[in-house]
């Protein structure tokens, strides 16, 4: 039985991705599927960055956090929801931003600096990084995280791929979402 130090599992993030990694078997062999699908994938992420975006616009609980300014963001910032449209600059900026992550995913080394990456997204929509008017409630998160579970494994079963390297591909994701998850979810606590 191996030990785990618990405690260290909230100050390290290397030891904390490191041991759920290892405890859901997410290893080099996942990350060589999410790396090989770069190429069927990347032509296909700004529509799914579009699907993420018209999802969130449908819902008042999702798309109002969208109206404070964004860390980074410097153009004008909409006064009421209704200014917030599809093509409005700030969301814009906002869907480079999740096309980049998406990229980020199938392209870099998963090493320290990707680990810091990945905690980040979570902290971000924290008031503990970026702006402080940014404090998106766990359960819009964890909404989204499910739908962006959803459009990967659909885009990935319609890709036609290989029966063996389909399996291999949607349980990468899989595994990999649940660790940004984690990476999220981190920061919701209260210390």
């Amino acid at each position: 039985m191996k030990t785990i130090e618990e405690p260290k599992l909230e100050s390290d993030l290397g030891y904390r991705f490191g041991y759920v990694s290892e405890f859901m078997g997410f290893g080099g062999d996942d990350i060589a599927a999410i790396h090989g699908a770069a190429p069927v994938l990347a032509p296909l992420v700004s529509a799914l960055v579009d699907a993420v975006y018209s999802k969130l616009s449908g819902y008042t609980s999702t798309w109002r956090h969208f109206l404070p300014r964004q860390h980074g963001y410097d153009g004008p910032i909409p006064t009421k929801l209704e200014e917030l449209t599809m093509d409005h600059p700030q969301i814009a900026f906002r869907k480079q931003h999740l096309g980049r992550y998406l990229a980020n995913l199938v392209t870099k080394p998963y090493d320290g600096k990707m680990l810091e990456y990945l905690d980040m997204v979570g902290k971000i929509h924290t008031p503990k990084a970026g702006s402080k008017e940014i404090d998106i409630p766990l359960v819009q998160m964890n909404a989204l995280m499910g739908f962006v579970s959803d459009a990967l494994v659909a885009t990935i079963v319609g890709l036609n791929l290989p029966r063996e390297t389909e399996v291999k591909t949607l349980r990468a994701f899989n595994k990999l979402l649940w660790l940004q998850n984690d990476l999220i979810t981190r920061h919701y606590q209260k210390s």
